[in-house]
């Protein structure tokens, strides 16, 4: 048995698929929970952290449908939390489930975490995540006049709000998190990047921000000093060339190598190129453990034969 410490970030596609209702994604996290349950079979410690794009966008437009006077919509850190609140519900329960076929005695537990950015990070100045939904310039244009944020025209779909995506800086609940990390417990936290919250005269204030949680989960995995950081994405290994006649597929690859990867601009923004940047970061704090890029459905073959995207120093 291996009984290393992982931190497994999950990809968007392992929770929503094409159907948005509770049931389909609840469905989605059964599927993915026989994967992971494969890590604690294998005598790992587990800590899974998962994204909420999709999820916190609907949440935002169902609160703007019904915004009114006598039911205000919440703002973005509220939404952040409620989804963290709900994909950790579903993932526990079907992590609770597929542990108990295995017949492993594990409780799991998800929890809802603020992650510190900093107020004079430059994000704040130039707002770039667009979230909610579309609208013509002259609503976009009556939506600044009456100061409900910054707007901008999204790849000729119409106008978007856009709101900051600072780095994180610090986990809150680290030591609660690595406290039930170290008593055996499955823990799922920075769900979505966690609620991003700035300091303001010690006390922490809620801001209207997405954090990437590629950033948050390398973050979590270095102030855990994880054994091992596996990035989830849809593809099971990273590719340079991708889409060419000469693509290449990466198996083991030094940070090094990754940065002049970088350079050469072989990711593509926005989708693989923060998953290798956060993976870069992880192995230059924790030089002397390990990280993966792969697939939710590789993890068995990671496992058993060192398959994916393996980074190291």
């Amino acid at each position: 048995m291996s009984n290393r410490k992982i931190v497994v970030a999950l990809g968007g596609n392992a929770i929503l698929s094409t159907d948005p209702s509770a049931q389909a994604q609840k469905e989605a996290l059964r599927a993915t929970a026989q994967h992971l349950v494969k890590l604690i079979k294998n005598g790992d410690e587990l800590i899974i952290t998962h994204g909420n794009g999709p999820q916190v966008g609907n949440l935002l437009l169902q609160n703007l449908a019904a915004d009114s006077p006598k039911n205000p919509a919440f703002p973005l850190d509220s939404l952040v939390a409620m989804t963290e609140g709900s994909i950790g519900y579903w993932l526990q329960n079907a992590m609770q489930v597929e542990l108990a076929k295995e017949g492993i005695d594990k409780s799991v537990v998800s929890l809802i975490t603020q992650v510190v950015v900093d107020q004079k990070d430059p994000a704040f100045d130039n707002l770039s995540k667009p979230i909610g939904p579309f609208y013509s310039q002259e609503e976009a244009q009556d939506q600044m006049d009456q100061g409900k944020g910054v707007f901008k025209e999204d790849a000729g779909r119409g106008w978007r709000k856009v709101v900051a995506s600072p780095k994180p800086v610090a986990i809150k609940e680290i030591d609660a998190i690595s406290t039930l990390v170290n008593a055996g417990h499955v823990v799922i936290a920075t769900g979505g990047g966690g609620v991003p919250v700035v300091d303001q005269e010690d006390q922490l204030v809620g801001v209207e921000a997405v954090i990437d949680k590629d950033f948050a989960s390398q973050k979590l995995a270095n102030a855990l000093e994880a054994d091992l950081f596996v990035v989830l994405t849809g593809v099971d290994h990273v590719f340079i060339n991708y889409n060419q006649p000469d693509r290449q597929q990466l198996d083991h690859v030094t940070i090094d190598q990754l940065k002049t990867y970088i350079e050469e601009g072989q990711f593509a923004p926005g989708s693989m190129l923060p998953k290798v940047e956060a993976v870069i970061q992880f192995i230059e704090h924790s030089p002397n453990s390990q990280a993966v890029i792969t697939s939710l459905e590789n993890l068995q073959g990671f496992i058993e034969s060192q398959s994916g995207t393996i980074v190291s120093r």
